[in-house]
């Protein structure tokens, strides 16, 4: 799936990784731990995931940051930080451009387009039988 299409998502990725890790002090909320945690965490785990996607199956890189950024659009809900908007307003932003970013990315894998247009014929046959 490496291909020069694919290749901005990565660094896209790679980029809000290292603004997440960062953002506690950029932003100043590093005062708040379960915050500061969720980000430095996540952040560092989607810019190396992001690196190391070469190393690795991209398709399962990709999954793993689309599930990443789902955790991150929920996890100021989740960890009870909703009332520093700032932070949570990071954390969702990010979260959703990281799944948007991995969407994109698996829509171009041509393994996911077989297994899709496989599925999608299976159920026209079904209905139509």
């Amino acid at each position: 799936m490496t291909t020069a299409a694919t290749r901005w998502q990565d660094w896209a990725s790679f980029a809000l990784g290292l603004w997440l890790a960062m953002s506690p002090w950029i932003v100043g909320y590093s005062g708040h731990e379960a915050a500061t945690a969720n980000a430095a965490f996540a952040g560092l785990a989607l810019a190396l995931g992001s690196h190391f996607e070469v190393s690795f199956d991209e398709a399962s890189i990709e999954w793993f940051s689309l599930a990443l950024g789902v955790w991150l659009a929920g996890s100021p809900f989740v960890l009870g930080f909703t009332a520093l908007p700032d932070v949570t307003g990071n954390c969702v932003v990010v979260g959703a451009l990281v799944v948007v970013l991995a969407a994109s990315a698996l829509s171009l894998d041509k393994e996911i387009e077989k297994w899709w247009q496989g599925r999608a014929a299976r159920a026209t046959r079904a209905r139509n039988a």
